[in-house]
């Protein structure tokens, strides 16, 4: 590629454009109360993901608002809303034990270098590898997630130690005051009412907003004892670089690949679980999303924030209230700043039961019980790989379940593709001789078609197959029907071709597929052959030459010692 070429495929990843914001003229009012909904319920998860990382609320609203708003920008995701998340807590809690929170700023930077580079390379498109029961079941469990960790706020409780949200809601459950918890239940069964309700009777109303002021209104009107967000800290400061030792760097560089690898994929998967809650909007582009979330941390590590990735639960609310484009993202930021800066009072009223009925209709929605059964219903391969995906995403984490999901489909995808493929044996055509003379031929000659794959999984089984061919004298294998080889299937070809000539059995290849032969050619399957003559593109050439050579050996003439394997 030319450096004009370079330099237009990163001006295409990294410069926002006018068709950013198409459709705004239609969708502003909904983009912005979208954006003022997801602020609302984003302001307490950045504050509570700040003082769970270890480096403070301040740092969580920090990156809320510069994250935000830079991916926003220059993101690759029209629905997209990136912050601080519970997937990257898990990550910084042993970071700031053991570097001091002034690591995690340069943390933040040099994951965001990482991602940044991952996006230039195109690594975006990797996502869409990922199955769909995988990207269902990963959907549906992190709505059961995000239910679950609503758990403690809906009972007025704080959070129990531990980072299973299933076992911190059990232990929630075990110790609440079911007397003392009343009246956050009940602000938390009038906020999905009023959400069910508003939404039935017109879905372009702003749902969550008007839930969670009604529900902050009847609890001050009531004087409701229960938690509140409460006052929000300063933290508008002089911007300074992260400073750390450089002799940890190498140990912070592996942390920050950590990092990038989580901010990446939850990224991808948030955006693509967002692209199918809104079928209508333009689809992510991968490998930008990825520089956008890579200068969106970059820009918060230096302005004293931490990693963020996009937010699965805060992108769910946008989308259910009607965002269609970033600019709901860039509301969502610009809310947070001016809350912080001249709201704060209003917002400390919010009782954090009210968010987290909210964040429960949120995590409801996102379950799709008729794709789920679709799936189920489809094959077993792909059911399998649905449950698998929602139970590790439940009971472990969301990196760990996407990677099983993948593994699990694929083995299974590979089994599926094993059992439809095959080798059989094939009549020879009757029309290449006398009636005698075919009969004889049939007597010495083998035709073998393989149909599918011949890749590690199937190899021991089409050598058992293809060893049962005795007292034959030539053995012709046709490959055109060959749609998958690796080079476990390509090296078995070549043993079996070496052992057959070895007991004076002459092999000849036929139709071998465009896209196999530089690998043939690699693994030195070619060289295996008596000759390079030995490969024909049509089935007439190769019936004739095995004549030849059953003829020439039946008459007497001195049959042909095998070469071997050559090297190469």
């Amino acid at each position: 590629m030319t450096v004009k070429g370079v330099a237009g495929w990163l001006g295409h990843l990294m410069i926002p454009r006018r068709a950013d914001y198409a459709g705004l003229r239609t969708s502003w009012r909904r983009d912005l109360l979208a954006g003022l909904t997801v602020g609302i319920v984003a302001l307490p998860l950045a504050l509570g993901f700040g003082v769970a990382s270890g480096v403070g609320a301040g740092a969580g609203l920090v990156t809320a608002i510069v994250a935000g708003a830079v991916a926003a920008v220059f993101g690759g995701s029209h629905l997209q809303v990136s912050g601080p998340t519970g997937a990257m807590t898990v990550v910084l809690v042993p970071v700031v034990a053991r570097f001091g929170v002034d690591a995690v700023g340069l943390i933040a930077v040099l994951a965001g270098v990482i991602i940044v580079i991952m996006g230039v390379l195109g690594m975006g498109r990797l996502v869409s590898l990922i199955p769909w029961p995988v990207v269902e079941g990963f959907t549906i469990g992190i709505g059961i997630v995000i239910a679950l960790q609503q758990v403690p706020l809906a009972l007025d409780l704080p959070k129990p130690d531990g980072e299973n949200s299933l076992l911190v809601a059990i232990d929630a459950v075990r110790v609440v005051d079911w007397a003392a918890a009343a009246q956050p239940l009940a602000l938390v069964a009038l906020v999905i009412a009023i959400m069910v309700v508003t939404t039935r009777l017109r879905r372009s109303l702003p749902a969550s907003l008007i839930a969670v002021a009604a529900a902050t209104v009847a609890s001050l009107v009531f004087s409701m004892d229960v938690d509140r967000i409460g006052a929000l800290p300063s933290i508008f400061a002089t911007p300074s670089l992260p400073a750390v030792e450089l002799a940890d760097l190498r140990t912070l560089l592996s942390a920050a690949l950590a990092v990038a690898a989580l901010g990446a994929l939850e990224s991808l998967l948030s955006a693509r679980v967002a692209d199918g809650m809104a079928d209508d909007i333009g689809r992510t582009q991968g490998s930008r999303e990825l520089v956008g979330q890579g200068l969106a941390n970059v820009a918060s590590g230096l302005l004293g924030g931490m990693p963020a990735t996009g937010a699965i639960a805060r992108t769910a609310v946008a989308v259910r209230a009607g965002a269609r484009t970033r600019v709901s993202a860039l509301t969502h930021a610009v809310l947070l700043a001016v809350v912080v800066l001249v709201a704060a009072p209003l917002v400390a009223h919010i009782p954090l039961s009210a968010l987290a009925g909210v964040l429960i209709v949120t995590a409801a929605r996102m379950v799709n019980i008729r794709t789920a059964r679709s799936i189920l219903r489809s094959t077993r391969r792909d059911g399998a790989a649905l449950l698998v995906t929602v139970l590790v995403t439940v009971a472990f984490d969301l990196i760990l379940a996407v990677e099983v999901g993948v593994a699990v489909a694929a083995v299974l995808a590979l089994r599926s593709v094993s059992k439809v493929s095959g080798l059989r044996r094939e009549e020879l055509p009757a029309e290449i001789g006398a009636e005698q003379e075919h009969e004889l031929l049939h007597e010495h000659i083998a035709v073998y078609r393989f149909d599918g794959a011949l890749f590690f999984g199937v190899t021991r089984r089409f050598l058992e197959e293809l060893a049962a061919a005795v007292d034959v004298r030539v053995i012709i294998l046709r490959l055109s029907s060959v749609r998958l080889m690796d080079a476990s299937g390509a090296n078995a070809l070549a043993e079996f071709i070496v052992d057959k000539q070895a007991h004076g059995v002459t092999v000849l290849l036929k139709g071998i597929p465009a896209d196999q032969r530089r690998l043939l050619e690699s693994v030195g399957v070619f060289d295996t052959l008596r000759t390079r003559k030995h490969v024909f593109t049509t089935m007439p050439e190769a019936i004739e030459h095995a004549r030849s050579h059953v003829r020439r050996e039946l008459g007497g003439e001195p049959p042909i010692l095998p070469l071997g394997r050559r090297s190469h």
